[in-house]
């Protein structure tokens, strides 16, 4: 396409899109049923779209379906009739024009890039600066009702094919410990484990639960403690008890860099739903990046669409080398056209498409569907 050709946003269109989980999923915050999501379509003069989608994340990011698809509206406002090809420009209208809101920020933040992509013609993770690489996501398992059930879940999980899980924990520290010693001594000592507290304890219990499950070879332990609490994640990482990742710490570049600067974690999780796209996600990067520190990405409920653009952003990334973008797997059903495809035979493989944009669509007949909202 001729580079000298602008673009102008014509329209924006709004859907709520609601997909049940095939099982309930429940964390140290809660439990969820299903995912409550919004799509973005934003609309061209020149017959090009880009989609975006954001999940809403009450319990960690405050937003819910409804108040994402009002503050859509709101935003649709801010930036229709502009250039979405000027992205850093186009975030800045979005950010004044309403705070906070990091979920159907970031959806907006996906559309642009997805229009980019296909203005150029390039797959996202070219766009971003990178090349396709092997990515592999882990499997995350919920809190489950008692030791036996979340035994035989494990055991599911492994027959799959993956080779790294993710334990939710943070409940009931005696079904925590005894569920990571079960494994290693009963089901695989090679399997990568990874946990995830969610908040879920205080310093001192945090101690004592790393300290039962250090023989167990953890390979991170996930915001075991209050978001806020920045100065027993630093004291907690000193115990050397297990390698620390901020996850609900860490939104945007600001927190990143304080958790760096006070030493508060060996790892930082990386959400575009909690970053408000892609865009502050680079940021986040970057400060990792120049201070030794590694990054994951994360998800939410998100379907394939939203985790196609978060496969691009990591095969462009080699800084961040975990990757949780599981949350497909769970989702009763499928409304993307395109986008990652998972080979979960081969280790939890993510295979990433080489088409213009994220390379992720809705079914047509899905999107006449839902509720909606268009200006």
């Amino acid at each position: 396409m001729n580079p000298n050709n602008s673009l102008k946003i014509t329209s924006i269109e709004l859907f709520k899109l609601n997909i049940p989980f095939k099982f309930p999923f429940k964390i140290s915050l809660g439990i969820s049923y299903e995912a409550n999501n919004i799509l973005v379509r934003i609309n061209t003069d020149k017959d090009i779209y880009g989609l975006g989608e954001a999940c809403s994340s009450s319990r960690i990011t405050g937003d819910t379906q409804s108040t994402s698809f009002e503050a859509g509206k709101h935003i649709a406002k801010a930036i229709k009739g502009k250039d979405p090809l000027a992205i850093e420009a186009r975030m800045r209208d979005i950010n004044q024009a309403i705070k906070r809101n990091t979920q159907i920020k970031s959806a907006y933040n996906l559309a642009l890039y997805d229009i980019i992509g296909k203005y150029t013609e390039l797959p996202l993770y070219k766009v971003l600066g990178g090349e396709k690489r092997d990515i592999f996501t882990d499997y995350s398992i919920g809190i489950q009702e008692n030791l036996e059930v979340a035994i035989k879940k494990v055991k599911e999980v492994m027959d799959m094919g993956f080779s790294t899980i993710k334990l939710k924990v943070g409940l009931d520290k005696d079904l925590d410990i005894g569920l990571i010693k079960r494994i290693r001594e009963e089901i695989s000592k090679t399997i990568s484990i990874r946990i995830d507290a969610n908040q879920g304890w205080d310093f001192s219990t945090a101690v004592q639960v790393l300290k039962a499950m250090e023989p167990y070879n953890l390979e991170y332990a996930e915001q075991p403690l209050p978001f806020w609490d920045y100065e027993n994640m630093a004291r907690l990482r000193k115990t050397g008890l297990a390698p620390i990742c901020a996850d609900e710490s860490v939104f945007d570049h600001h927190d990143a860099f304080k958790l760096a600067s006070m030493g508060a974690c060996d790892y930082l999780n990386i959400k575009l739903g909690k970053s408000g796209g892609i865009s502050t996600a680079l940021k986040i990067n970057a400060i990792a990046l120049s201070c030794g520190i590694k990054c994951m990405i994360g998800c939410f409920g998100e379907s394939r669409l939203g985790l196609t653009a978060g496969a691009h952003l990591v095969s462009a990334c080699p800084n961040i080398v975990f990757v949780d973008l599981d949350a497909a797997l769970m989702l009763a059903e499928d409304p993307v056209i395109g986008g990652i495809r998972y080979d979960v035979k081969s280790n939890g493989k993510i295979i990433i498409p080489d088409t213009p944009g994220h390379g992720a669509d809705i079914k047509e007949d899905i999107l006449e569907e839902l509720e909606s909202f268009i200006i």
